[in-house]
């Protein structure tokens, strides 16, 4: 008897998943709940549903591998990824979040004020983007040797497992960090639109690894170096598009970017004489505003 296992936000879900799969109506199929779906606090300590399809006849037909619809079925429906009413202390804290960002923001056109005035006459200064702290830290991690049999590698492997997918995966750790470079022929299906899939995985790997930990773990998830190529486009893109602002003078506003690459965006021209930088709107759909400077 053919059969398949599949996670799902939920139970009905995962189901659909298998049927597709095993390209079978539901009349067709004995469904067998594994394990039950459970949405946490806020995504905190949320589980997927698993389930095991078998067809009711035997068939020989070919496993396909997930693709990007069967990845955004299960993450779309996730807790972090549904519109939620957040209680008033946790809304406090993305609110000082975002005031943290503005405050950076206004301290580096401070500095920036500051600087420009002890500049020699006619000389600009261009200051270039240089990794933080964290980025340097993770330029060490990747250096050190692979974490066999790490919490999160047996996580990451489940997940493909489970979508059909043929990728690997090496855990390398440092100080209150985990870094896991995935390789494989489906690391394009992993990276997704912009992206927009690693991340999403990245913050289920962070929940893992968090879930019993003493002290907040960073967790960074790379394919192909996907991450470096597009930090090097967004630099180009940010003085590219700065350019083309302190020419018409009418500002230019991004699409919505995760905190990291507002963050590259808003380093990468904080030097800039012509230009200045702010984000508008709340995560995910929050925006970095590129307008000349008054």
């Amino acid at each position: 008897m053919k059969s398949t296992e599949k996670w799902g936000v939920d139970v009905e879900t995962a189901v659909e998943l298998a049927l597709k799969d095993l390209k079978a109506d539901r009349d067709e199929v004995e469904v067998e709940i594994l394990e039950e779906s459970s949405s946490g606090f806020l995504g905190i300590g949320s589980k997927l549903a698993k389930v095991k399809v078998s067809i009711k006849e035997s068939a020989d037909e070919p496993k396909e591998k997930a693709t990007f619809d069967d990845i955004d079925a299960i993450l779309a429906g996730l807790p972090e990824n549904t519109s939620q009413q957040l209680p008033d202390e946790v809304r406090a804290e993305y609110d000082k979040f975002e005031a943290e960002e503005t405050a950076d923001a206004e301290a580096a056109e401070a500095l920036h004020a500051k600087e420009r005035k002890s500049e020699k006459k006619g000389k600009r200064n261009r200051k270039k983007y240089s990794l933080s702290i964290e980025d340097n830290q993770l330029e060490e991690v990747k250096k050190m040797d692979p974490a066999e049999g790490h919490v999160v590698e047996t996580f990451l492997r489940d997940i493909a497992e489970q979508m059909g997918l043929d990728l690997d995966f090496t855990v390398k750790t440092g100080e209150d960090i985990v870094f896991v470079e995935i390789t494989g022929k489906d690391t394009g299906t992993i990276i997704g639109k912009r992206g927009s899939t690693l991340d999403a995985v990245q913050c289920l790997a962070s929940y893992v690894v968090n879930k019993e930990a003493d002290k907040y773990i960073r967790v960074v998830l790379d394919a192909e170096n996907y991450r470096s190529k597009r930090e090097k486009t967004l630099i180009n893109l940010a003085n590219r598009l700065a350019g083309k602002v302190e020419r018409n003078g009418r500002p230019v506003t991004l699409e919505p970017m995760n905190p990291y690459e507002r963050k590259v965006i808003h380093c990468t021209l904080q030097a800039h004489q012509g230009v200045i930088t702010r984000s508008e709107g709340k995560d995910p759909y929050r925006k970095v505003v590129i307008e000349r400077k008054r």
